[in-house]
């Protein structure tokens, strides 16, 4: 008497992917000029740099290198303001001076008054960033 056991047929079915879209996002990359503003953490470190360009309906979140685990986790709240600006429409530079008004402070991170200023690219802007 055989003990075999047959394959079960759910595992010989084919799958099906279905793409399906995820929160709405503005670009996530520019070749112009870029608006941005500082954020800081409660000791006034520097964690991290919201950016927006109008032209290519593009903005994001660019951090510095070496950051603590808890200011990583505080850049988490400023990607969601992002995306919340893109789901209310937007222009990105719009959301950014509304941020700038200290819309997204919170009790870990807060944007640091009077550093909505301009970088002439991203590329610029990633490397203030880096330190450099």
């Amino acid at each position: 008497m055989s003990r075999e056991r047959g394959i079960n047929p759910r595992f010989d079915d084919d799958v099906w992917f279905r793409q399906v879209d995820g929160p709405p996002r503005y670009a996530r990359d520019t070749d112009g000029p870029v608006a941005y503003l500082s954020v800081a953490d409660r000791t006034g470190t520097v964690i991290g740099y919201v950016w927006a360009n109008d032209e290519d309906v593009a903005a994001g979140w660019v951090t510095p290198p070496g950051l603590s685990p808890n200011a990583v986790n505080a850049g988490g709240r400023w990607l969601r303001a992002l995306r919340g600006g893109k789901a209310r429409e937007l222009a990105p530079t719009a959301l950014l001076a509304e941020l700038a008004q200290g819309t997204n402070d919170c009790e870990q991170s807060h944007a640091v008054p009077g550093s909505l200023t301009e970088a002439p690219s991203l590329a610029v802007l990633k490397e203030l960033a880096a330190g450099g």
